[in-house]
């Protein structure tokens, strides 16, 4: 490596560990300065391709769906409440790039129903974004009993999948959209569906987002056929972070990141023609840790029960009617 890329990893890594250096625009924006920034994928890199993005009626699902689509991709939007649809069209435009889909993540039977409908059009995606999210006030159960954040956030995006495995296109990418607040969690067998700690949303949110982690090498490991990666986007602005950290949101408004820069990373590992090797944790295009403290890392035998967890949790892999 030569004198300069080893000055911009230090500097990149300064940011990542500082947080506050990396999380917020001030991060992205110099990091995209550095001589080891890479490069931009091509503007039609997506061209002839589809994509799936989950939660796309709004905030950073909105933002990658127009992002996709300019890079020439169709994009099937994922959204719980179809009278948001005109939402996504004002952003997008022409709905000839683009395509609405109905489905509640909270409820596993519609994401079977969505997948048997998605099978039956014949579409091959080349990638899928599992970005819809949700940190609820207070503990909730779905209709099946599961706890609302982890059905969200890990057993829809991994049944799903599962159930889309026919179609989807040969190396096609899946991303799972984290954040960066896991880094505070540890992965906890003993309660993962919130029942022996009090509940708090922030909490909550963030073990899901680290079981998602968590699950990178399992289900790169189970989909040896595709490319697995999460990626964190740092502190952007969001309809929902406004709505469910509005204190945190009105503190860092000006450090917030807007924009492209949110996104970019997703945008970026699903265009590029490099792809790197999958079963990783991204953020400003380049792999991160996936702990920084000892108490939060895990072995291989916690995931694999993990892994053995959501099985049980998901049950049926047959699309629904």
């Amino acid at each position: 490596m030569t004198a300069a890329g080893v000055v911009a990893g230090i500097i990149d890594t300064a940011l990542d560990r500082s947080i506050v250096g990396g999380y917020t625009w001030i991060g992205h924006a110099v990091r995209r300065r550095l001589p080891t920034w890479p490069d931009d994928p091509r503007p039609d890199a997506l061209s002839g391709r589809h994509v799936i993005v989950t939660g796309a009626s709004s905030g950073l699902g909105l933002a990658t769906a127009a992002a996709l689509v300019y890079l020439g991709a169709h994009v099937h939007c994922v959204v719980r409440d179809t009278d948001k649809q005109s939402l996504v069209g004002q952003r997008i435009g022409s709905q000839s790039s683009w395509t609405a889909w109905q489905c509640d993540l909270a409820d596993l039977d519609s994401v079977r129903r969505f997948s048997a409908d998605f099978l039956a059009a014949g579409h091959q995606p080349a990638g899928i974004v599992h970005n819809a999210g949700i940190m609820p006030a207070e503990r909730t159960l779905t209709a099946a009993g599961h706890e609302l954040s982890m059905a969200v956030h890990v057993l829809a995006p991994v049944l799903m999948t599962d159930l889309l495995l026919p179609a989807l296109a040969p190396d096609a990418r899946v991303l799972f959209i984290t954040s960066g607040g896991m880094y505070a969690q540890k992965l906890r067998l003993d309660d993962l569906a919130y029942v022996e700690t009090p509940y708090r949303p922030s909490v909550a949110y963030a073990r899901s987002k680290r079981a998602q982690v968590e699950l990178l090498g399992p289900l790169q490991s189970r989909w040896p056929g595709l490319r697995v990666y999460a990626t964190h986007p740092g502190w952007a602005q969001s309809p929902g972070l406004d709505g469910s950290l509005p204190g945190f949101s009105r503190l860092l408004r000006p450090w917030l990141r807007r924009g492209s820069a949110a996104i970019d990373t997703t945008t970026w590992l699903l265009a590029t023609d490099d792809a790197p090797p999958g079963g990783g944790l991204w953020h400003d295009r380049r792999q991160r840790p996936t702990s920084y403290l000892p108490f939060t890392r895990t072995t291989a035998a916690q995931r694999q029960r993990l892994m053995a967890w959501v099985d049980e949790q998901i049950g049926d892999l047959t699309p629904g009617p």
